[in-house]
């Protein structure tokens, strides 16, 4: 993976609130048993949590009092010719990519114009619309205030305890959670969590297809990704290799429910899963990669 020196990295699509305090007394509990510290800790939390939605973060209700964060900082180290050397600014222009890919892919796919979320870069804790949450619920999007919810260390956690060490796992993440956000912005989420309601008994399989979906638009923004540039029209990468993709379907393969189960030494138990096994993942991420169309995704069979 190669990112374009000459790209200019919009700060604007992100909202760094790190350092800004950031709220959320104790943050959202893990709904899960056992404690939350050390390593099979923070492994559990992953497993209810990570890449996307959470454990039914999506659909919390508990609002309010999201603070603003200070680009300031981070304008000033994106602007500087090392800026691709640092992790927060290319993560800024990750999701700078992913955006210009739905701008284009949404209304052309599905006849609906792209409302752009901003990224919130936050550290240990943070007060969102969907009420608080903390570094160990790993990556989330809230559709209660519209935007995608990252501690960068989080990656370190990735790489760490669950070897998904290439760097391509990053963009990855953030593609899967603009993927929620596109399913809010097309209705699915909606839709997914009133069949919750309507069939509880199912409420684990319907999730495993949300997050499944969100993989495969991951995979179909990675297919079109050569293709996105900046307002100028420089392009924001110059090459993805099939290296980089492999680190992706590595990375989806590790973080399936049945992996981190028996990483945290639990039973695995597929009634239970919430993003779907190490297989579906990949198979989703991959379809959507194949086929570099996000209709493609149609893990509800409704297409």
């Amino acid at each position: 993976m190669e990112l374009n020196e000459n790209a200019q990295i919009d700060t604007s699509q992100v909202d760094d609130r790190r350092g800004s305090g950031g709220g959320g007394i104790g943050g959202i509990p893990i709904p899960i048993g056992g404690g939350r510290g050390g390593i099979v800790g923070i492994i559990i939390a992953v497993l209810v949590a990570l890449v996307g939605g959470g454990f039914g973060l999506n659909a919390a209700v508990n609002g309010g009092g999201e603070s603003q964060g200070d680009n300031t900082a981070l304008e000033q180290k994106c602007a500087a010719d090392d800026a691709l050397r640092q992790l927060d600014c290319r993560n800024a222009l990750y999701v700078n990519s992913i955006q210009a890919y739905w701008r284009t892919a949404l209304p052309e796919r599905f006849g609906e114009q792209y409302q752009p979320s901003k990224t919130v870069f936050f550290s240990q804790n943070v007060t969102t619309g969907c009420g608080a949450a903390d570094s160990g619920v790993g990556p989330f999007y809230c559709p209660a205030d519209d935007l995608v919810y990252i501690d960068l260390t989080f990656y370190r956690v990735l790489a760490d305890q669950l070897g998904a060490e290439g760097e391509f796992a990053q963009p990855y993440v953030l593609a899967h959670e603009y993927g929620h956000h596109v399913q809010d912005l097309l209705g699915t989420e909606a839709q997914m969590r009133r069949q919750q309601q309507r069939d509880p008994d199912n409420a684990n399989a319907l999730s495993v297809k949300l997050e499944l979906q969100a993989d495969c638009y991951a995979g179909a923004w990675a297919r079109n990704a050569t293709g996105t540039a900046d307002e100028s029209g420089q392009k924001i990468f110059t090459s993805i290799s099939e290296q980089d993709i492999q680190q992706a379907i590595d990375t989806a393969e590790r973080i399936g429910d049945d992996a981190i189960s028996e990483r945290a030494n639990r039973p695995v138990n597929p009634d239970e899963f919430t993003h779907g096994s190490s297989a579906q993942r990949k198979e989703w991420f991959s379809r959507g990669y194949s086929s570099g169309d996000p209709k493609s995704c149609d893990t509800f069979g409704n297409g």
